[in-house]
């Protein structure tokens, strides 16, 4: 088993790029933890644009309980995207006022999510956005939510055997560049 992580900016190709390492898979667990779109339809237009370029034996897994989607998966595995993820975990969690439940959730999920790739014989490929490159979110939630991923990114990165960083439809492989121990206290 492989752990491949697809980080980078928004629009910048980690989705696409992290589906063509798999293409040749006649199946693949897609494991998608998105945010219910309740009426907005700009992001009902996304979800569906991304559930349109699968492959049609691409096996689609929807919601927040992305370590039970990887564990014991009988294929190859899409984790798309961490971003979104964390997002749903906080929600769920209603711990967007109290960044030490929302950093326990996450601490934990993170832990069984990395604990269930290990179990399984295939690849896994995770897609995340990366953050904190430009402005200081405004409100306490947008630093939060900034923090966490950010986090939970370098947890996955430090477990992966690939980096992949894409920008500007480019993918840049990180190699065996060095992970810093320990938690950033900043």
């Amino acid at each position: 088993m492989t752990l491949t992580l697809v980080t980078g900016g928004v629009r910048s190709g980690k989705s696409r790029y992290a589906e063509a390492l798999l293409r040749t898979a006649p199946v693949v667990r897609y494991v998608a933890p998105l945010v219910d779109a309740g009426d907005d339809p700009e992001w009902v237009r996304r979800v569906q644009a991304h559930r349109l370029r699968r492959p049609a034996g691409w096996v689609t897994v929807e919601g927040p309980d992305v370590a039970a989607a990887v564990r014991g998966a009988a294929e190859p595995v899409v984790v798309d995207c961490l971003g979104t993820w964390v997002t749903a975990l906080v929600d769920r969690a209603q711990a967007w006022a109290d960044p030490a439940a929302a950093e326990s959730v996450v601490d934990a999920e993170v832990t069984a999510l990395l604990q269930a790739c290990t179990g399984i014989p295939h690849d896994v490929v995770m897609v995340t956005n990366e953050v904190g490159w430009g402005v200081v979110p405004e409100y306490p939630s947008g630093r939060l939510f900034r923090d966490l991923l950010g986090s939970v990114n370098a947890r996955v990165s430090a477990a992966a055997d690939r980096v992949v960083l894409v920008v500007a439809g480019r993918a840049l492989e990180l190699g065996p560049a060095p992970t810093l121990p320990g938690e950033d206290p900043a």
